[in-house]
């Protein structure tokens, strides 16, 4: 087993924890029990509910003596028994139990009973595959503990003085972050990965993908015949961070416009995608109002597409989108995503908002950028308005530099995975 740091950690109470009840999500493989036990193994027992057998054991304690019985606890896949959860408040609210933890992948079944049942006792956390951050020690890079990116969310002016400074990293740490960036692109952020050569990682995102089918899309739909969600699940691939038209998928797939949204709902519950939305904040302008969809994981993305060999700017604008949100998402920043399509033609990949206005982006997946790559940026300041406070123009090349007043090039690694803390 490969432990590697993840910024979640940082987040999730370790000694003596409050009061409360943990529920932690995220799709199958990213890490959630090797997280869970690496924090709370050598206090707390733990069930796996996958167990048919742990189940029956578990449904048979009365609720007046689990506090007793069964005690304070990690119970791994708790969608799978629900009815657990009614005994977990009872034994939390007679203060018999002050902490337990709830892992689970079905964001439906697992949510929907706690909003139910616990609500006001739990905190949510989610977790997700792999960033850069988290992958480059693994290849022997540092810790980004706050990367680029994170810094810029959190003190737009820190950030833009530390690109002001000149600072472009050179040296073996460089080539170790972008050799993690390049796995990233490649066969994407499942931990497990990395136990297999790269020959065989494929396969196994392939196998994961049957997985899925049979489990956690068993959980969530019980559909009687999976072919058509196989076939629309692979059409949806391959217009990752495209425009997303319901009617165009639906007569490729076959199916009605209704359930191709059902299908796709199903992917987002399951973590597989993120459908981001348009942005809709200045009403003077005729903007497209329908999503993107976003793999969450690049490799997964590849394997479902069949787009094996390269990287297209579809695939590079995919991957950073979801590398951009999940790192964010990891370190609690709040924020909200979404991108830039007028009538008339004007795109921007993603724009993030935060309290202090908006920050712009664009991908190129090239080793060079030059200063025409930066006018749908300045051309979206006339939207935007005094709310655009940086554009970012962000690309597989080595070096960082101001392209306009407001629009600078970062690289990918630069802005993802190199720990500013280092200058």
């Amino acid at each position: 087993m490969i432990l590697l740091p993840r910024y979640l950690l940082k987040r999730l109470p370790d000694g003596a924890p409050p009061r409360r009840l943990e529920v932690l999500t995220g799709a199958r493989q990213v890490g959630k029990t090797t997280l869970a036990r690496q924090l709370y193994g050598g206090r707390y027992r733990y069930f796996s509910l996958d167990s048919p057998g742990e189940r029956l054991r578990l449904q048979g304690v009365a609720a007046e003596a689990w506090g007793q019985v069964v005690g304070e606890a990690v119970f791994d896949e708790i969608q799978k028994a629900p009815q657990l959860l009614e005994k977990i408040k009872w034994a939390y609210d007679q203060r018999e139990i002050d902490f337990s933890v709830l892992l689970g992948s079905s964001r439906i079944l697992l949510l929907e009973k706690v909003r139910e049942t616990l609500a006001g006792r739990v905190f949510l956390y989610e977790l997700w595959p792999l960033t850069l951050g988290e992958l480059a020690p693994f290849y022997g890079g540092t810790f980004a503990e706050r990367p680029l990116l994170g810094l810029l969310l959190e003190d737009l002016q820190g950030g833009i003085r530390w690109l002001s400074g000149h600072f472009t990293p050179v040296g073996e740490e460089v080539g170790r972050i972008r050799a993690a960036m390049d796995h990233l692109l490649t066969f994407g952020g499942f931990p497990t990965l990395l136990e297999y050569p790269p020959e065989d990682r494929f396969a196994w995102l392939d196998a994961y993908q049957s997985t899925y089918l049979e489990r956690d899309l068993g959980d969530l739909a019980r559909l009687r015949d999976l072919e058509p969600f196989l076939l629309c699940h692979r059409l949806a691939a391959l217009r990752a961070a495209r425009i997303l038209s319901y009617s165009e998928l639906a007569r490729d797939a076959g199916l009605s416009v209704m359930t191709v949204k059902r299908y796709l709902r199903y992917l987002d519950l399951s973590y597989q995608i993120f459908q981001l939305p348009a942005w809709s904040g200045n009403p003077m302008v005729r903007l497209i109002k329908s999503p993107k969809p976003i793999w969450i994981d690049p490799g997964l993305q590849r394997v479902l597409s069949g787009q094996l060999q390269g990287l297209s700017g579809q695939q590079y604008e995919n991957a950073l989108i979801g590398q951009i949100l999940t790192t964010l998402w990891s370190q609690g920043l709040k924020f909200s995503a979404s991108y830039l399509r007028t009538a008339g033609g004007l795109e921007v990949d993603l724009v993030l908002e935060a309290p202090w206005g908006i920050m712009a982006m664009e991908f190129k997946a090239r080793e060079r950028v030059f200063r025409r790559d930066a006018t749908p940026l300045e051309r979206s300041r006339r939207i935007f308005g005094n709310r655009m406070r940086l554009g970012l123009v962000v690309y597989r090349g080595e070096e960082a530099f101001q392209m306009t007043d407001l629009v600078w090039a970062v690289p990918d690694w630069l802005l993802l995975g190199w720990p500013t803390e280092h200058s």
